[in-house]
């Protein structure tokens, strides 16, 4: 499923136009997003968590030469199921 069939899916279940169902659906991601920046998570109670995890440097390997490479520090967004969630998809 994609944005668009995602906003389709909001608006039929939501009673809304797809108008309104866009600008609902921007608006929670724009604030998950918001969130995430500054570094908070959100929790959604039984369908899951969004959260930053750090990733600590590293060092790799250049696949086409196998010399050993330094990969930067980085945060990494995440995301964690709730049991809800689990149990409906098995």
């Amino acid at each position: 499923m994609n944005k668009g069939e995602f906003v389709d899916a909001v608006a039929a279940k939501g009673s809304m136009s797809k108008a309104d169902a866009a600008t609902a659906v921007d608006a929670v991601l724009d604030s998950v997003m918001d969130a995430m920046q500054n570094g908070d998570q959100v929790t959604l109670v039984g369908f899951g968590t969004f959260l930053v995890r750090k990733r600590e440097a590293r060092t790799g390997r250049n696949p086409r030469t196998g010399e050993p490479l330094q990969i930067a520090a980085s945060n990494v967004p995440s995301f964690k199921a709730g049991k809800a969630l689990k149990d409906a998809v098995n």
